[in-house]
């Protein structure tokens, strides 16, 4: 898969270090993977989320932060939307 918007990884890991081994393997693992179905996602993520419209959170640190993504499962394209503390996921606005 793809990712883009890596910015806002970037930038969370800059802001929390204690993150970074964490999202730097859940980046390497999501880019090895060839996910055609959230059904597959799920059997690699068992803990994630998945939401309507391509929507998935995954729980990064043990459920301590928590990463929102949207998915483009056809073109095999993740797009990172957010990623913050699980206090911060309560305010999103996820449909």
């Amino acid at each position: 898969m793809k990712i883009t918007n890596k910015r806002k990884l970037s930038d969370f890991k800059d802001a929390h270090p204690d993150a970074e081994k964490q999202v730097n393997a859940w980046q390497a693992e999501v880019q090895r993977a060839e996910w055609k179905t959230p059904n597959e996602l799920t059997q690699q993520f068992g803990s994630a989320s998945i939401m309507k419209a391509g929507n998935v959170v995954f729980n990064i640190c043990g459920n301590k932060y928590r990463l929102w993504v949207n998915i483009a499962y056809n073109l095999g394209v993740i797009f990172v939307k957010a990623i913050d503390t699980h206090k911060e996921y309560d305010k999103w606005n996820i449909k």
